[in-house]
């Protein structure tokens, strides 16, 4: 089990993994409290990949990807991802309305 660097990298052989064999496939996230380390791992019992970071930046990449992962799951491996990933840039400007001053 090696850890992958590139999160790009991890979000792609992830999804590539899922998609080849869905019923089989996992994923995991573990966050060490004491640590500050949060670890992802997907994996079908061949192969696994992981990634581990300790960055609060990277909660908002690892959300979008739950968000992947849920579609996925839901709609089976041949859906189209692009929805998950829209839904969440519409909720973030819906979200950014009404911040600011009053006039």
């Amino acid at each position: 089990m090696v850890y992958i660097e590139s999160w790009d990298e991890f979000v792609d052989r992830s999804l590539q993994l899922f998609r080849a064999d869905p019923q089989s496939s996992r994923y995991v996230m573990k966050y060490r409290h004491c640590d500050g380390k949060l670890v992802l791992k997907v994996t079908d019992n061949r192969e696994c990949l992981k990634f581990k970071t300790d960055q609060a930046q990277d909660a908002k990449k690892m959300e979008k990807l739950n968000n992947i992962f849920f579609t996925l799951m839901v709609r089976g491996p041949d859906a189209d991802i692009s929805e998950a990933s829209s839904k969440e840039q519409m909720e973030q400007q819906a979200s950014k309305k009404g911040r600011g001053r009053r006039q």
